[in-house]
């Protein structure tokens, strides 16, 4: 006996059941995609300009350095407030010049003198760049002391704050690179593995000397492994992108923390 159709009644007090779900899901999305057309819009600007890619090299080997050393936590402030100053400028300045040309075909020369203004802003951002980094790093590339690096030694917080940022500026990096998939779905590597990984092995190398430092370590991996695998089975990412980003976060990680540990 087949069961019988839900009355109108039921129908509406299942649909205001589920309601908030719904809202939620929709809204979960919603920031979701946000997402998405942000690191698609870092990535396009690393893929298409130069400077772009040069202030990330930059980046890359300053905050590493940040920490080896032994800056405090407010001078590490003002060198990641200054690079970010400088990638926000150059993002501004290519999203201007983009505007501009699609607003005129012809030569205008306000259009130039906002393009020149926007280069300028930007070159206003590199140079606060270079005093900052003059400031916080002369005397200690100087005279780098045996404290300033016991400081790092003693400073798991930096140097896993340090990794996992320069993870995923490097996953951006082969993102733009590689041009495949999208910046939260898909593409070579995969981002949240190589975060996961990465913040395993910051985990392991940090408690190391710790009590229970073995289940620690294993309880983290676990946790890595299941975001990892998670990401194949919804079918985001493929296996070897996967494992692609998990290695990633995995030598990066343990290659900070050998250096400056």
């Amino acid at each position: 006996m087949t069961p019988s159709a839900p009355s109108r009644e039921e129908a509406a007090r299942e649909a205001r059941r589920l309601g908030p779900f719904r809202a939620a899901r929709q809204e979960a999305a919603s920031i979701v995609t946000s997402f998405n057309y942000a690191f698609e819009g870092i990535i396009y600007v690393v893929r298409t300009q130069r400077n772009m890619r040069v202030h990330f090299a930059v980046a890359l080997a300053v905050l590493p350095a940040g920490v080896l050393l032994g800056v405090t936590r407010f001078e590490l402030l003002a060198v990641m407030l200054a690079v970010s100053f400088v990638l926000i400028a150059e993002m501004i300045n290519t999203a201007l010049e983009k505007a501009i040309d699609v607003a005129t075909n012809s030569f205008d020369p306000l259009a130039r003198v906002a393009k020149d203004v926007a280069a300028g802003a930007v070159l206003v951002a590199a140079v606060n760049a270079v005093f900052v980094g003059y400031l916080v790093f002369a005397e200690r590339a100087r005279d780098p002391s045996r404290r300033a690096l016991e400081t790092v030694r003693d400073s798991p917080v930096h140097l896993t704050v340090i990794a996992m940022a320069v993870v995923t500026l490097l996953v951006i990096a082969l993102k733009a690179v590689t041009n495949r998939g999208t910046p939260l779905r898909g593409g070579l590597p995969s981002g949240h593995a190589a975060v996961a990984f990465g913040g395993w092995v910051a985990v392991t190398l940090a408690t190391a000397g710790f009590q229970h430092a073995l289940l620690v370590s294993s309880v983290c991996f676990l946790m890595a492994v299941m975001v990892a695998q998670t990401r194949v089975e919804a079918g985001v990412h493929t296996t070897p992108e996967v494992v692609a980003g998990a290695l990633l976060g995995t030598f990066v990680t343990a290659v900070i923390f050998q250096l400056l540990a």
